[in-house]
């Protein structure tokens, strides 16, 4: 009697390591933004910060590698806002009509004064003493930014008024 050996089958998966050199954290800050050659701010909203970028939420499409002027307000801290040129590293399809768009973006020019303001922020939330209690970090950031822009057909209609 010959036994059989059973043959083992390759098992693929995936593994995803993360790859940012910065945490990022969940949040929900209004942003204002404007185009380099344009005056006119839009209103958005941030929904993950870290030390290099955001993950915005605007109403309008715009390309990889456009530049764009931003202004990252706080409310209950020291310093009202931030001010930064970003530019669009990565975008997402627009998934309804009257939705945001999901636009990563990094800084790159930023200055001292207002990157110190930015990292005594994300040092606040690294240290957050029990953040469970809070139940989600999106909660203690709501409590801190004014909703001020609304929904995204709010900001379409408030951007289109300026």
């Amino acid at each position: 009697m010959e036994k059989k050996e059973e043959e083992i089958k390759p098992r693929f998966g995936t593994v995803n390591f993360e790859r940012r050199k910065h945490p990022r954290f969940s949040c929900d800050l209004p942003v204002e933004y404007w185009h380099i050659d344009d005056s006119k701010n839009i209103p958005g909203r941030a929904t993950n910060i870290s030390e290099a970028g955001l993950l915005l939420l605007i109403c309008e499409e715009i390309e990889i590698g456009r530049n764009l002027r931003l202004r990252l307000f706080f409310s209950g801290f020291k310093f009202k806002s931030i001010e930064a040129q970003v530019q669009v590293v990565w975008k997402d399809f627009q998934f309804g009509k009257g939705e945001d768009y999901r636009v990563g973006v990094k800084f790159v020019n930023i200055s001292q004064e207002d990157m110190d303001k930015l990292r005594n922020f994300l040092n606040y939330l690294k240290n957050i003493p029990n953040p469970t209690e809070l139940n989600s970090p999106q909660k203690i950031l709501r409590s801190y930014s004014p909703r001020i822009f609304g929904t995204p057909k709010k900001r379409k209609k408030q951007a289109n008024s300026i």
